[in-house]
């Protein structure tokens, strides 16, 4: 069985940073690409990051470019997700994603 685990959201002030995590099991990690997606309160789902499966590729939609960065360790069956200059725009719930299969979520909020 799939399952993703999220875990490092938290209260942080703008301008601050997280660094999320996601421990994958259930199923050959290091063969599938990932990704990250968010939820903000009262919105859709909103594709953030994803990296192939090898990790020699990553891709981050515009309103994080610059500001994220996805890594993975296949040794550790783990997707990380370093955010920094966090913005109060941030605020979600963030998921890791192995195709349409997502964990239970881990909340960030930005806030003074």
């Amino acid at each position: 069985e799939v399952q993703l685990v999220e875990s490092g959201g938290g209260l942080v002030q703008p301008g601050g940073s997280l660094r999320l995590s996601c421990a994958a099991s259930g199923f050959t990690f290091g063969w599938y690409d990932m990704s990250w997606v968010r939820q903000a309160p009262g919105k859709g789902l909103e594709w953030v990051s994803s990296i192939v499966s090898d990790g020699a590729s990553t891709s981050y939609a515009d309103s994080v470019k610059g500001r994220f960065t996805i890594s993975r360790d296949n040794a550790k069956n783990t997707l990380y997700l370093q955010m920094n200059s966090l913005k109060p725009e941030d605020t979600a719930v963030y998921y890791c994603a192995k195709g349409v299969r997502r964990g239970q979520g881990t909340q960030v909020t930005v806030s003074s």
